[in-house]
């Protein structure tokens, strides 16, 4: 397929244009995970694929534990729907648990240190009490557990992966964890090869067409798996390109005739979730978009430069930079992108004169 049949398909499947999601929940179920390492730019995310939520919705979500934030996959943090929590944690998590063995050596964290450390914060945080990280650090460093460096992260983020733990609300603006089998009800459990199947449909549903390597890189899955996983999902899914080796299951969609730009978040999703990024980044301006990681500009599905927020008291205004000289259309593309980010963050917005 051409570049641009990629990234204009890409657009429709992951809600980027066309009909979105009327909840934040469904957004966030659609895509199977969002990463959420930068929490706001988080909630930007969710908030672009949905009809008219506002910052305040999307956090409203997360404390009506509708949305979890965990590390479900690749040892990164990321926002997923909570009835896919576990199953996800089962499916992805003890691969990565493997791969960490390494680095919890180094900073001397064997199996005995996360059950002590496991059961000291289960009995700190039942009967639904909710921690900060300082306070979840100094319950473990008064049970002789030391956090300094990284442990005290990387003992968090296991105990997570091993399903004990998730985020809970914030609490005075800091992220608080508890216990997950207090924080959201039992969900239905899939065999493994299901959830294989479940996730290979969810990815190349929501972000396809893609390519298995794609999705192995997104899921954290061995290549072997990810084919597997494709396999699985069968009929669901459709070949596409002419060698094949893409996939999805969104129909195709003609390109919108007004030009479309979008303000993407650091690791949103459209940038993130594949391996191969030429589609939609040109590899000149690649270090100056973090390769697709920092907050780009994209214009009609292709990086066109990076925008940064300035917040001023009652308002919002906001900075692009873009790597080339603008063609028609753009300047009012990147004021409706604009005034959509300030309806969300809920204050008045201005683009700063290109």
């Amino acid at each position: 397929m051409r570049p641009l049949a990629v990234v204009h398909e890409r657009l429709a499947s992951q809600r980027l244009v066309g009909p979105r999601h009327a909840r934040p929940a469904d957004a966030v179920e659609w895509l199977g995970a969002v990463q959420a390492q930068d929490y706001r730019g988080s909630l930007w995310g969710v908030g672009l694929r949905t009809r008219a939520a506002t910052e305040l919705d999307v956090e409203r979500a997360i404390g009506e534990r509708a949305i979890v934030r965990t590390w479900p996959m690749r040892g990164t943090l990321h926002l997923v729907a909570s009835k896919d929590v576990r199953w996800m944690l089962r499916l992805l998590a003890p691969r990565v648990l493997v791969r960490a063995r390494g680095r919890y050596g180094q900073l001397d964290l064997d199996e005995r240190t996360f059950a002590k450390s496991g059961a000291r914060l289960g009995r700190a945080l039942e009967g639904g009490r909710a921690l900060t990280r300082p306070e979840a650090y100094a319950e473990l460093e008064r049970a002789g557990i030391s956090t300094s460096g990284q442990r005290g992260i990387h003992i968090l983020g296991a105990l997570a992966m091993q399903g004990l733990l998730c985020f809970g609300a914030r609490r005075a603006r800091q992220p608080t964890f508890v216990l997950l089998d207090e924080w959201l009800p039992r969900s239905r459990a899939l065999e493994r090869d299901e959830a294989l199947g479940e996730l290979a449909r969810r990815y190349f549903t929501s972000h396809g067409p893609a390519t298995p390597v794609d999705f192995s890189w997104w899921s954290g899955l061995a290549l072997g798996e990810a084919r597997r996983a494709v396999e699985i999902a069968g009929k669901t899914l459709v070949r596409r390109g002419p060698a094949g080796d893409a996939w999805s299951a969104a129909p195709r969609r003609r390109r919108a005739r007004a030009t479309v730009a979008h303000l993407l978040p650091p690791w949103d999703e459209f940038t993130v979730a594949y391996r191969a990024r030429d589609a939609f980044l040109d590899a000149t301006h690649a270090k100056r978009a973090g390769n697709g990681i920092f907050s780009v500009v994209t214009i009609d599905g292709r990086i066109a430069g990076t925008w940064r927020r300035q917040e001023k008291p009652g308002a919002v205004r906001v900075r692009v930079e873009l790597f080339e000289r603008p063609g028609a259309g753009v300047q009012e593309a990147l004021e409706r992108a604009v005034s959509r980010y300030a309806r969300f963050v809920g204050l008045p917005g201005s683009l700063f004169p290109l």
